[in-house]
């Protein structure tokens, strides 16, 4: 079962009835109404050890927007802000330079149910547990820039699928999804307490400057690459190795997946 993960203020107005709504940036895990997600505490954000889910919900209604639509009360509980600017420069703080105005944003309003509650690893959304896993991501753009999407999937060394997810992105490169399906992948590793990664990507602009073999040299690019290099060090070990693209058909089928579904909203 998917899940909602919320700060321990935020869980805390969820149990008790004051919030019934969210937001996601970028939502990797193709929410749907009617879906049944488990309720989050992060009760120490930098500790996963001490995350519970309190209950669970069921997804009553979404809303697809960009950052810059959002307004007051779709926030949810969260701060007020006096620009749309600091909005997205606290978003951006946050989630990545990457963030601006165009950004997808999921609103969430969903219905709560509590329950005893239960230790993160003692709920189905993060097992099986993986010391060490092989990560497949892609990203494409039809038009370059133009409507794109990322894709990921996570498996064990035996390839056995243990996680795979993807996102629309809205108008960007090929690049740039190519990060952004990176960045999402090694997210959802970090949440299965992963601690060796492979990553394998028919990206070689990408894998080589993942390494140092090649330098970022344009300016869109810096903030993701920044980003995924500030996730690197919570991995004992992390590996780039370029493929071919028959290699990645996985990861480059979501993206068509999603893509196409996109083509037909």
């Amino acid at each position: 079962m998917k899940t909602l993960k919320f700060n321990h203020e935020l869980a805390q107005q969820v149990a008790s009835g004051q919030k019934t709504v969210t937001w996601r940036v970028n939502d990797e895990k193709n929410l749907s109404v009617d879906d049944e997600v488990w309720i989050v505490d992060k009760v120490e954000r930098k500790n996963p050890e001490t995350w519970q889910a309190i209950g669970t919900a069921r997804i009553n209604q979404i809303l697809a927007k960009h950052l810059g639509e959002m307004k007051g009360d779709e926030l949810g509980g969260h701060e007020e802000y006096s620009s749309k600017e600091a909005m997205i420069k606290t978003f951006q703080e946050y989630y990545g330079q990457d963030i601006n105005e165009n950004t997808p944003v999921k609103v969430i309003h969903f219905t709560f149910k509590s329950t005893p509650p239960k230790l993160l690893n003692d709920i189905e959304d993060t097992k099986p547990f993986e010391k060490e896993v092989k990560l497949f991501s892609d990203g494409g753009s039809r038009g370059n820039p133009g409507p794109s999407a990322s894709g990921y999937v996570l498996m064990t060394m035996d390839d056995l699928v243990v996680s795979q997810g993807g996102d629309y992105l809205g108008k960007t490169t090929n690049n740039q999804a190519e990060y952004q399906a990176l960045k999402a992948g090694m997210e959802e590793a970090l949440e299965r307490r992963v601690q060796i990664i492979h990553v394998f990507m028919d990206s070689q602009l990408v894998v080589n400057q993942m390494t140092g073999q090649y330098r970022v040299k344009h300016r869109e690019l810096l903030p993701i690459y920044q980003a995924i290099k500030a996730l690197e060090p919570r991995f004992e070990q992390i590996t780039y190795t370029h493929v071919p693209r028959e290699q990645n058909k996985l990861a480059d089928a979501m993206v068509n997946e999603i893509l196409d579904a996109s083509d037909l909203s």
